[in-house]
């Protein structure tokens, strides 16, 4: 499966589709590193732990347009397909994913699309983590281009068990026995305890420390 490239301007297209995308996630990676350094100067505490970022690969994007109904056209996969340039930011605690995305939505050149909160209605996997389709400008020699990025906010505990969710949903081909789903949903919730235990155990030592 790939996406239809059949001549040379297509190709040329193509590449500069990738390198717009890229730019995009340059350009949210920088913001966010600058607002996280902002954020230790102030309050003296690192809201993110680490920041990852991907471009999404022809060949899941080919999946994704057939599965929609779509030809795999570059045009397409830029009007239809929203995930193209994905960046993750993994935090510590729950209370700093909306801490970082507040900062993301008052940043003025980037616009937010639209945001799904799987962390208040958790997916019924048990998936958890906070969703933002943005668009950032990137500016080119001779023009600027609003690009879409998605934007993932989580805790390390859970981007570990997405990671592991993930992994088991390709090994099954997204057809994985019960049990194993059942699993999945009881670790999902010791996730969601850790996450609390830890935020409360924060707080208690931010208390100390004020004292």
């Amino acid at each position: 499966m790939e996406l239809r490239v059949e001549r040379d301007s297509d190709v040329d297209n193509w590449k500069e589709v990738i390198l717009i995308y890229n730019s995009a996630l340059k350009q949210i990676s920088t913001k966010l590193e600058i607002l996280n350094d902002e954020f230790q100067h102030v309050h003296r505490y690192n809201p993110i732990e680490h920041i990852k970022s991907r471009i999404k690969t022809s060949e899941s994007i080919v999946k994704k347009l057939k599965k929609n109904g779509y030809e795999s056209t570059i045009e397409n996969m830029v009007k239809y397909v929203n995930d193209i340039a994905g960046i993750r930011v993994i935090c510590s605690f729950s209370s700093d994913i909306y801490e970082i995305a507040d900062m993301i939505t008052n940043q003025s050149d980037i616009k937010i699309i639209s945001v799904k909160d799987y962390i208040k209605s958790p997916k019924v996997s048990g998936y958890k983590s906070y969703h933002m389709l943005a668009t950032v400008p990137v500016y080119l020699s001779d023009r600027i281009v609003d690009t879409k990025v998605e934007i993932q906010i989580r805790t390390v505990a859970m981007d570990f068990w997405a990671s592991l969710e993930h992994k088991i949903h390709y090994k099954f081909e997204g057809n994985a026995p019960n049990s194993i789903k059942e699993e999945l949903v009881e670790c999902a919730k010791m996730v969601s305890d850790l996450d609390a235990r830890m935020l409360l155990l924060n707080e208690k030592v931010q208390k100390l420390s004020e004292q």
